[in-house]
């Protein structure tokens, strides 16, 4: 099932971002669908920058009253998640991990993970491996 979820993610993801690419290009011209996806690996290259910033040290503020710091370690993992879509080419991943960069956005996110990760919890599953 594993194998089955990451064939069709590794493969259906791509050919969705190469028909997105190609339908922008016909529709507005080459250049600016360039310029676009540039534009958007540069925001997101700056959002990852500021925000893990922010976040390591959030973190180690928490620590150092010694909090356990819960919500920001998950949104942590959330601008990782983010940072690693933006390294893939593309429009679909670049807005995907603009949208786990920004606070607002990735907050929402974080509270269905927090949910779901309770979920789990109370029903027994101890290995979370790719049951999100």
């Amino acid at each position: 099932m594993l194998v089955a979820k990451l064939l069709l993610i590794f493969t259906l993801v791509p050919i969705l971002e190469l028909v997105v690419l190609v339908k922008m290009g016909t529709l507005v011209g080459v250049l600016p669908t360039i310029l676009m996806v540039g534009l958007t690996g540069f925001i997101g290259v700056f959002l990852a920058k500021t925000q893990g910033l922010r976040i390591i040290r959030r973190i180690q503020e928490q620590m150092a009253y010694g909090q356990l710091p819960g919500d920001e370690l998950l949104d942590g993992g959330l601008i990782l998640a983010g940072s690693l879509l933006l390294l893939t080419p593309g429009l679909i991943t670049d807005f995907a991990g603009v949208f786990l960069l920004l606070p607002p956005s990735r907050k929402i996110i974080r509270e269905l993970l927090k949910r779901k990760l309770w979920k789990m919890i109370q029903q027994g599953q101890t290995s979370i491996f790719f049951r999100l």
